[in-house]
């Protein structure tokens, strides 16, 4: 027997190429143009890449020399992370004019929960479109959202028709939208999981519906409860408003590659007092420290230690972070370094995802 479950009604609000986008508008002399934020041409990571710089391939985490490679024309601007919070604290002050249940999963996009509004509209289409357009005229940027049922639907339908659109994915619309879908489209699963995925003949959500929990759980551990779940439009995870993070770090890239550990003592000495002031900001420790090395040849390695005690203090992240760094030989020169602070004394025990009975969809729900 099926069970019946409250639908919400969720937005996922996205930015348009939110940091790049920033920049255009306040250098009209960008407009247009491909455009890429962080990195340069010689070296360093683009943060965010303008559409026009899209067009040739340029994303975000991509180098900056093979980014200036794939466009010859491409502009590179250096991050004003200050100014991109300025924007963001403006968008959310609208977001919270329609509801409180307003969850932030970075500076340019958030999830809304507007089953119960502010403005007591029952359409979220159309407090989505009310949003964007608000964005827009007291902004000057541009968004793209997605409306239905959970936020897994939701994060998924807001890529469907950016930039600058909003798809909504209705209760009946829900089984059938996740059947069609690519499984590399599904949000969650990434690069690795989509080719271990085409290795077992999946390739559509109908595809990932036709298989047992068992199935799933066998090949995908924990994460297979969560495939079965979703692909069934069930996804029981609330907007929450004060989203707890599960880590907190700091990084930095250099301008020249450093070969010698005296050099790199000192830069991991100034992202440790950074990561301080952050853990002290948030109020937050920790007991886990990971030391991040980026090589010259991209390779990235990562060095954890686990310690049985709390800390926040930038003498004990950088004593630990110098043993990790000492705790085997440098494959190469190094481009960057970070050290970020887990297993947080914010975290609460994490609970198995349960294995949730079909739901059967109220059509009778104002969308």
């Amino acid at each position: 027997m099926q069970n019946s479950v409250l639908l919400r009604k969720i937005i996922h609000v996205d930015m348009d190429a939110f940091y790049a986008s920033v920049e255009q508008m306040d250098n009209p002399e960008l407009k247009g143009k491909p455009l890429a934020v962080g990195g340069n041409e010689k070296r360093g990571v683009v943060s965010a890449a303008s559409y026009e710089a899209r067009k040739f391939g340029v994303r975000s985490a991509m180098s900056g020399y093979q980014a200036k490679k794939n466009c010859p024309e491409l502009i590179f601007v250096r991050p004003r992370f200050d100014r991109y919070k300025e924007i963001s604290t403006k968008i959310r002050t609208i977001f919270l004019e329609y509801t409180d249940l307003v969850e932030p999963l970075s500076l340019d996009e958030a999830y809304l929960d507007v089953t119960e509004n502010k403005k007591g509209n029952p359409s979220a289409s159309n407090i989505a479109k009310e949003i964007r357009d608000r964005i827009f005229e007291e902004v000057g940027l541009t968004a793209s959202a997605g409306i239905s049922i959970n936020k897994f639907v939701a994060k998924i339908a807001s890529d469907y028709n950016k930039p600058n659109g909003q798809k909504t994915v209705e209760p009946d619309e829900v089984i059938p939208f996740l059947e069609d879908l690519e499984i590399r489209k599904f949000y969650g699963v990434g690069k690795v999981t989509t080719q271990k995925m085409y290795s077992l003949g999946i390739f559509t959500g109908k595809d990932l519906k036709e298989k047992s929990v068992e199935f799933l759980t066998e090949n995908f551990g924990k994460s297979g409860a969560f495939y079965y779940n979703v692909v069934r439009g069930i996804h029981l995870s609330e907007v929450k408003p004060n989203r707890i993070p599960k880590s907190v770090g700091a990084e930095r890239t250099f301008s020249e590659n450093l070969s010698s550990e005296v050099f790199m003592l000192e830069r991991l000495e100034s992202i440790a007092n950074e990561l301080e002031r952050r853990l002290k900001k948030s109020k937050i420790a920790g007991k886990t420290i990971t030391l991040k090395i980026k090589y010259s040849d991209f390779k990235l390695q990562t060095r954890s230690k686990t310690l049985d005690y709390f800390i926040a203090d930038k003498s004990l992240i950088l004593e630990t972070a110098k043993e990790l760094l000492y705790q085997e030989k440098l494959e190469n020169s190094v481009r960057l370094l970070g050290i970020s602070l887990a297993n947080l004394n914010t975290e609460k025990k994490k609970k198995e995802t349960p294995i949730q009975k079909e739901v059967s969809v109220q059509l009778k729900f104002d969308f």
